[in-house]
């Protein structure tokens, strides 16, 4: 069990301690949630009386169409673990009690993150996003190394609230700053309301905070956290995410982390990878080598290089994600790696125990376990295979002669199908599932008439 309060860092949350709350009334609500496959918590709010009485040690169940719904919460077909042929019945929710925080925004309110597991006694449900990279996390413990990771996580922040966005369909929305305020402390002062409620509500729900940074399209910032072990730092991530819309909401705001809002620059999601030992020993930097790199470094960075174009679809799962890739947007179009170099997809950066490689390919719409169970498929499977690291990107990479990231989601979706490496790592059974998930976001923008084409064609064509 974690210690109530981690040394340095911020408090952290005890079964014990949400029983004496609970008791004396400062907390009545329980959140018990996890991942589906858009990135997004589903679960259920529990009476925190029954919470404990029931739930804690007998647990609860949900419906397994929560992993097989398009983001509209459709039923789709194409599924093999729901459909109504098979009855649409429960998975059920085995919480992890080292997820247990206060819930960001929600004084009185407690959230418990859960993997997923099959009613029959089965086993997990292998589909769920957590599961996928807790099976990519074993797989590097069983090499004796452990995974770290951070996440860059940008966003819009505007001045409408949600309804009236919805109600404008998106139409005609007022950026919180008016101009690029990248790193402006006066452009980041306009918005600090809202960034420094969620900044503060991050840290009282077990986060530690490092910063918070304008960029550069309008109303767009980023606030960054520590790295930390990656399932660590994926379940605070989607706590995060859903944490700032709702507080912003009560602000009367909205933002948005959608890969593309608009022409301008798109939100980005770079995620910073690490391996040590078990031990913590140090193993990417090797102070021996003339670039400080080990070799393990080495022939982890080019399984990233060798994997990128065949694993793009969990690092951008989106008909939107693909819109970022421009030459000039500083989101990749190049599958090159440079060191400190923001052309390429792969820039390695810091030096000895920081030393680390980030992905620059995730947008603010991926889905962090997948993205960086995706790293560490095709990281260890260089390090497996002892691939050779191609040369450095020495200039701009977006001029370069390099293969280039997907285009498209349907590119992606061809890639991943006949993707060796992935179906090693992952199994027929998950690769399957999220193919098909390419294959629903895939048919319902072919059937989708945009404002593009009415501008277009209404009356000039």
């Amino acid at each position: 069990m974690p210690p109530a309060v981690h040394p340095g860092g911020p408090p952290r949350l005890t079964v014990e301690q949400l029983r004496a709350d609970i008791a004396d009334g400062t907390v009545d609500t329980v959140v018990v949630a996890f991942t589906d496959m858009q990135g997004r918590l589903q679960g259920k709010r529990l009476h925190g009386a029954y919470f404990l009485d029931h739930v804690l040690e007998d647990g609860t169940e949900g419906c397994n169409y929560l992993l097989a719904v398009d983001v509209d919460m459709n039923t789709v077909g194409g599924y093999a673990i729901s459909s109504w042929e098979r009855g649409y019945g429960d998975m059920f929710f085995a919480m992890d009690p080292e997820t247990l925080r206060r819930t960001p925004g929600h004084p009185s309110t407690v959230t418990i993150q859960c993997d997923l597991t099959w009613l029959d006694g089965s086993g997990e449900v292998v589909q769920s996003p957590r599961s996928i990279l807790k099976t990519q996390v074993d797989a590097a413990a069983e090499q004796g190394w452990g995974a770290h990771a951070g996440t860059e996580l940008e966003f819009i922040l505007f001045e409408e609230s949600y309804e009236q966005a919805w109600d404008s369909r998106y139409h005609g929305l007022t950026g919180a700053n008016r101009y690029n305020v990248d790193y402006s402390i006066l452009g980041g002062s306009k918005v600090e309301p809202v960034l420094r409620e969620i900044r503060n509500e991050m840290y009282r729900a077990g986060m530690v905070v490092e910063s918070a940074k304008g960029e550069c399209n309008l109303g767009q910032h980023e606030i960054g956290f520590l790295f930390d072990e990656v399932l660590r730092t994926c379940d605070n991530h989607v706590v995060y995410k859903t944490g700032a819309k709702e507080i912003a909401a009560r602000h009367g705001q909205s933002l948005t982390f959608m890969a593309k809002f608009d022409e301008r620059e798109g939100n980005s999601c770079h995620i910073h990878l690490s391996l040590r030992g078990t031990d913590g020993e140090v193993v990417f930097a090797d102070d021996a080598q003339d670039h400080g790199r080990s070799p393990l470094f080495d022939h982890f960075l080019a399984g990233l290089l060798a994997t990128m174009r065949e694993l793009t679809c969990f690092y951008a799962p989106n008909i939107n994600s693909y819109k970022r890739f421009a030459a000039g947007s500083f989101a990749p179009t190049a599958v090159a790696w440079g060191t400190d170099n923001r052309t390429c997809a792969l820039r390695v950066v810091g030096h000895g125990k920081g030393l680390r490689v980030e992905n620059r390919v995730p947008g603010g719409d991926v889905n962090p376990y997948l993205a960086v169970a995706a790293m560490l498929a095709g990281g260890l499977h260089g390090i497996r295979e002892g691939l050779e690291l191609p040369p450095i990107c020495e200039g701009n990479a977006y001029e370069g002669d390099y293969e280039h990231v997907p285009a498209t989601l349907a590119e992606a979706r061809e890639l991943l199908v006949g993707s060796a490496v992935a179906r090693a790592a992952f199994g027929d059974e998950v690769v399957d599932h999220y193919v098909n998930a390419a294959d629903v976001e895939i048919t319902a923008f072919n059937a989708a008439v945009t404002d593009w084409e009415r501008v277009r064609g209404f009356e000039r064509m």
